[in-house]
């Protein structure tokens, strides 16, 4: 069994929803996991500042008996102060498991090849596999039992898109996506994705129009417009992402009752209304909630832990 998720495509069907069911036991009963990593300590290395992917790490790790060592963009340097392959083959002597949150997503492929334990991608420039997890994971706590759910994503081409394609490929789902011209997802992962659908019957049309994307959605999904370390673009960005914005306008050419997902932290007014944000469909801080139990879940299967 693999050691690692880097991408969603490490995961089979078999191991997401394996997971899916894991963590569901976990947040129902999280207190028969106290133990299930006790005396392992783990390493967060974080090139990039964090609320979401940090806490939910290091709490979820806690919980379930282990310890952590947080590496802020200070302390390590990847590359920088150390070669990534010798900073990998020493923390192999010295941890359990590695979560990175890089900027590039070689740092991650490169530490993995010398790391011989767990390595979990916890944000790279190319994917965001836990996040991805976590929203369909959402999805499935509000559809009803064995519906597959329709997803919108209205935005950039980034690494959140790039790991729900993967994932709704791998599940058989349905995600309809629009994107401003030379903002589109990687042609690589619409390859990828595109040879799990055939087999899977998955559906994945792409697309420049918001209004066409959200027809019938069961979920409308936003990200930022300017991703950390793209302050420089800033101004190109927004203008080529004008018409985008998910509001309330969008929100009605969607599927009745359609939830509002976005992976956060939010730039009210810009990809997303403060109306929308906050209204009665929002599941936006569920999202956030199911990171802790699916990182949780993660972990453990990753480890090769069957049980609490």
């Amino acid at each position: 069994m693999k050691q690692y998720l880097i991408s969603i495509a490490d995961l089979s069907a078999e191991e997401i929803e394996n997971i899916f069911q894991l963590a569901a036991r976990i947040k129902k009963s999280p207190e028969k996991y106290r133990t299930s990593l006790q005396g392992q300590m783990f390493g967060l290395i974080f090139e990039k500042p964090s609320t979401r992917t940090w806490i939910s790490f290091e709490t979820g790790i806690f919980s379930l008996g282990g310890g952590t060592v947080y590496l802020g963009p200070e302390d390590i340097k990847l590359g920088v102060r150390e070669e990534v392959r010798d900073v990998a083959r020493v923390l192999d002597r010295y941890l359990a498991g590695i979560i990175l949150r890089t900027f590039s997503h070689q740092t991650i492929t490169e530490f993995r090849r010398h790391f011989s334990k767990v390595v979990v991608n916890g944000l790279s420039d190319f994917e965001h596999p836990c996040q991805a997890l976590a929203d369909y994971f959402t999805l499935r706590e509000r559809l009803p039992k064995g519906r597959k759910p329709a997803l919108a994503f209205i935005g950039d081409g980034n690494n959140v898109l790039h790991s729900l394609l993967l994932l709704t490929a791998s599940l058989g789902g349905e995600i309809h996506y629009a994107t401003p011209r030379n903002h589109e997802p990687s042609e690589d992962v619409l390859k990828r994705a595109s040879a799990i659908a055939k087999k899977t019957k998955a559906v994945i049309q792409g697309g420049y129009n918001p209004e066409e994307a959200v027809e019938g959605a069961d979920a409308v999904y936003t990200d930022v417009w300017v991703s950390m370390g793209e302050e420089k673009q800033r101004e190109e960005k927004l203008k080529a992402f004008r018409g985008m914005q998910v509001n309330e306008a969008l929100m009605k050419k969607a599927g009745k009752g359609a939830y509002v997902m976005h992976c956060l932290p939010a730039h009210r007014g810009e990809e997303i209304t403060e109306s929308v944000l906050e209204s009665k469909n929002s599941i936006v801080f569920d999202q956030a909630e199911n990171r802790l139990h699916v990182q949780k879940a993660v972990l453990l299967h990753l480890s090769g832990v069957k049980r609490g």
